[in-house]
């Protein structure tokens, strides 16, 4: 039997209700999905690939609390909708490993941090001194770190996990970096050097980067440079550019299968593998079309 296919103005009632967090709301609109049944899954699993965040959040809920939700599929579903938006990306991505992540927790705690950089901000700072203060408060009040000790432990990418726990890699603090950045309208950008991840600042009078596995240590285009021919590259201006949504979210992958593959972890390893594969199959096929 044909799953029912919902009609334009079915989906437009439904989403329209779906960042509803009355209680009530909730429950009518739980009763209706299950009422319509795999019409009602397809509809939110579109909807949680889609590119707007918070319809997508509140379609993973829903999806979760019906029990339609698929977490591999969702991801593989993310990677090949090409609808690349790094929050919903890291957390479908997370999902893969801990299927009853709570998003509302994880949301909240960048909530927090972002709200408590907004009360120090000075009036018309500069987006250099707005890192500053940025760096206050994650890594002096808060006391993210980098996990020098146990580098590959994969813990160090799940972002709920870093946000527990205060540790992690360079590219996933630089992603809660960014993530918090984002809340705040400050426009910085990913910025994935040679053996390094760092978190970029494109002023009119230059550029600066953030090693936020260091502290937010504040770099010039000449001591990243410096990094880079320390680690046996050759560096190049494109080094310095941000790095698009897709190739963050495939490195963070990337990570994972070697990580989970040091920890004898071979299901995650493989999986994760998989997911690298699926990202350069998916650009390949949209870059020859």
């Amino acid at each position: 039997m044909e799953t029912r296919m919902l009609t334009t103005a079915e989906k437009d009632a439904l989403a329209a209700l779906l960042d509803d967090e009355s209680a009530g709301t909730r429950r009518a609109l739980l009763a209706q999905f299950q009422h319509l049944g795999d019409a009602g899954r397809v509809f939110l699993q579109e909807t949680a690939r889609g590119p707007n965040r918070v319809a997508a959040l509140a379609a993973g809920w829903y999806l979760r609390e019906l029990k339609f939700s698929d977490p591999v599929a969702e991801f593989r579903g993310f990677i090949q909708s090409l609808n690349y938006e790094l929050e919903t990306g890291v957390l479908l991505l997370t999902r893969t490993v801990n299927p009853s992540l709570d998003v509302t927790a994880v949301c909240a705690q960048l909530d927090a941090f972002a709200a408590r950089a907004r009360k120090l901000m000075p009036r018309a700072a500069t987006m250099r001194a707005q890192a500053r203060v940025l760096n206050r408060v994650l890594f002096e009040e808060f006391g993210l770190r980098g996990n020098h000790l146990h580098y590959t432990d994969p813990k160090n990418s799940l972002i709920d996990q870093v946000l527990e726990r205060r540790v992690g890699i360079p590219i996933s603090l630089s992603i809660v970096y960014l993530l918090v950045a984002h809340r705040l309208g400050l426009e910085l950008e990913p910025v994935g050097v040679p053996g390094h991840f760092l978190v970029g600042g494109y002023e009119p009078e230059g550029p600066f980067f953030i090693d936020a596995f260091n502290a937010g240590l504040i770099l010039s285009p000449e001591e990243v440079f410096e990094r880079i021919r320390s680690l046996q590259h050759t560096p190049q201006l494109a080094d310095l550019a941000p790095t698009p949504v897709r190739e963050v979210l495939s490195r963070v992958c990337r990570n994972l299968a070697n990580h989970y593959a040091a920890a004898d972890d071979d299901a995650h390893a493989r999986l994760f593998h998989e997911f690298v594969s699926e990202f350069d199959a998916t650009y390949e096929r949209h870059a020859s079309s």
